[in-house]
Formats: C-alpha cells, structure tokens, sequence
C-alpha cells in the first residue's frame, strides 16, 4: 500500500489501528478482568505495560529485528513456546484458586484485592507487558502491518515509532473506556461468585489461546 503523504499514511493507519484495538482479544480480556477484580488503577497498568509492549515491538520492526522472526524458525519458536507458558501459567493459575474457608468465610478468589492487596502495582504493568513481549505474532503483525503504511521517501525507524504511538495512545484510549465503563458495575463485580466466574472464564481463555500457540507452528 503506497500512500502519497504521511498525512495520508497516518490517517489511514490511525482508523485501521483503531479497528484492530476495539477487537475483542487477548489485551481486551485481561484489562477487563484487572479492572472487574483488581481495580482500576492496576488495570490501566496492565493497559500501560500492553502499550509499551506495542512500542517495542514498533522499534523491533523498525530496527529489521521483527523480520528475524518471519525468518528464523527457531527464534520464532523460541518466542512462541515462551509465550505459550507464560499464558498457561496465567490460564492455570486463575482456574485453580478456587478459594477456602477462612474464619467461617469463603476466602476471595485469585486477583481479589484482599488477596493480592500487597502485591506491588508494578506486578500488573510487567504482566501487561511480558503478555505483549511474549506474542510473536504480535511481532510478525508488526513488521507486516506497519511497513503498509510507510510512504516512500521518509525515514523509516521514526515514522514506524510514529505509528507505533499511535496504536499505543489508542490502546491506552480504549482501555480507559473499558476501565471506566467497568466501574459503574464495581459493587456487582466485586461479589465473590462473579469474581470467582471472571477469574475461571479468563484462565480458560488464557490457557486456550496458551496450548493454541504452543500447537501452532504457521505464522
């Protein structure tokens, strides 16, 4: 795709980016369950830490190191049974707090903050962030995507972290919507049960989408 001028390339970008951040996945399912049961400041850390991800992956493709991935096997592998086990470990860890009695009461499931109330706030940003690092196919969207919107004649590595900006501020955008439309519901989300539903509906998506690219070789 060849566009005339940057402006032109940056305002196609900005709404195909825009498309792809209200997509309903992986970052979208873990923002939305920090916020139901972390709260929202440890939700839009984990926002900030998939942000940041994107920016990386942004300057990785700009650097040619990206395109490391759409040729070499085993960096791709590498990366991707990382990643893999990172998600199944998270899938895994959610589904199996299922909580005890603690003086006469059902202690809060995995995430509640009276359970991870200690944990520090950088916790969530590093797990935004290493569920972002450990993608590769966010890599191979990266160095296949963002080239598109490239127009001939400027320098590249500062206009893909250009665009890289773009898709971050929209990402933080999008998850501040969704911190904020979850708030309304705080007092029903904060319930035990539906916690306790959340955490289980988010492992299990975890861990499918964890054995889903640990079994997937294509890219």
């Amino acid at each position: 795709m060849i566009f005339q001028s940057p402006a032109q390339a940056i305002l196609a970008f900005t709404g195909a980016a825009a498309l792809l951040t209200i997509t309903p996945g992986l970052d979208t399912a873990l923002v939305l369950r920090t916020a139901a049961v972390e709260g929202p400041r440890r939700a839009m850390l984990a926002g900030l830490g998939i942000c940041l991800g994107c920016l990386v992956w942004a300057f990785a493709a700009a650097a040619g190191l990206g395109a490391l991935l759409s040729v070499s096997s085993v960096a791709y592998d590498a990366l991707r049974l990382a990643g893999a086990a990172y998600l199944v470990y998270l899938g895994v860890r959610l589904l199996v707090r299922k909580g005890g009695m603690t003086a006469g009461r059902e202690a809060p499931p995995l995430g509640a903050r009276a359970v991870d109330g200690g944990a520090s706030p950088r916790t969530w940003f590093f797990r935004g962030l290493l569920t972002n690092l450990l993608n590769p196919k966010v890599g191979i969207f990266y160095v296949t995507f963002l080239p598109q919107f490239v127009p001939a004649g400027v320098a590249v590595a500062p206009f893909s972290m250009l665009l890289g900006g773009i898709h971050a501020a929209e990402g933080m955008l999008w998850f501040g919507l969704l911190t904020v439309a979850t708030g309304s519901l705080s007092a029903w989300l904060s319930r035990p049960r539906v916690a306790r539903t959340l955490d289980r509906a988010t492992g299990l998506l975890f861990l499918g989408i964890g054995i889903k690219l640990a079994l997937d070789r294509g890219r």
